[in-house]
């Protein structure tokens, strides 16, 4: 296994992406913090199934918006497994509208928890992992969003880019640290998340418009980071951008 002993953190853990990647990192051997904000019978299924595997798990309660429960949510989780490894920086929220539409409130709301919060998240690993002095791997989940101003999504678009800047920004000044920081840029993924915006059909027409033919599955991403926080497989890259995304922006 590539994380035996691992401790990890996966923000916005209880469904979709997030849930994939805490599965798969306990699969490779590490104890996970399955972190969330709403979903928490959900949560609790993913916490089962890591157990399942043999790895412990925490479940946490809290807005990755809100930096004293992020706080909270570190030291939880070194007080539980004595350390912090690994940081999936997942959560998300986004408030899709025509720019004529949107409310201030709307692009708050969106970027207090998809800019915001991984600058919390972030920031205070990054602070935990450097106090112990063994390195470490931070993820940050982002989109092809970042760099295709896709209509719409103003906020998302805008938080997307921030985030992989500031993560290209925290690569540079953590590799003295041995912190790798590295980007994974998901393209259309069948998740739950996608059903508060599209039918079923539109998802199945959705996924004939990208080369490959259909949607990217949860695992498939949560492989990407997988590859991403495996000093086994990627010990030489930091400030990189893993883009998984069918080929889509290949092509539109």
């Amino acid at each position: 296994m590539k994380l035996t002993d691992k401790v990890a953190i996966v923000t916005g853990a209880s469904r979709g992406i997030g849930r994939a990647t805490a599965i798969e990192l306990a699969k490779q051997g590490a104890n996970v913090t399955v972190s969330f904000a709403v979903h928490r019978e959900e949560a609790e299924e993913v916490a089962r199934e890591i157990e399942r595997l043999g790895r412990r798990a925490l479940v946490f309660q809290g807005d990755v918006a809100d930096r004293k429960r992020d706080e909270e949510m570190i030291a939880e989780t070194v007080r539980e497994f004595g350390r912090l490894d690994i940081l999936v920086s997942n959560a998300v929220s986004s408030v899709r509208k025509p720019l004529l539409e949107l409310e201030v409130a709307d692009v708050e709301r969106t970027w207090a928890v998809s800019l915001w919060g991984v600058f919390h998240c972030c920031q205070l690993a990054a602070r935990q992992m450097v106090k112990q002095g063994a390195g470490g791997n931070i993820v940050v989940v982002s989109s092809v969003h970042s760099f295709r101003p896709f209509p719409n999504d103003t906020a998302y678009n805008g938080a997307k880019a921030a985030v992989n800047q500031m993560a290209l920004t925290w690569a540079a000044e953590l590799m003295q640290y041995r912190i790798r920081v590295n980007i994974l840029e998901p393209g259309w993924t069948d998740t739950p998340g996608e059903r508060r915006f599209y039918s079923e059909e539109d998802l199945r027409k959705g996924g004939e418009l990208v080369p490959i033919g259909r949607l990217a599955r949860p695992e498939e991403m949560a492989k990407g980071v997988l590859f991403l926080v495996s000093d086994e497989d990627s010990s030489y890259m930091t400030g990189g951008c893993l883009r998984m995304d069918g080929g889509y922006t290949l092509i539109h």
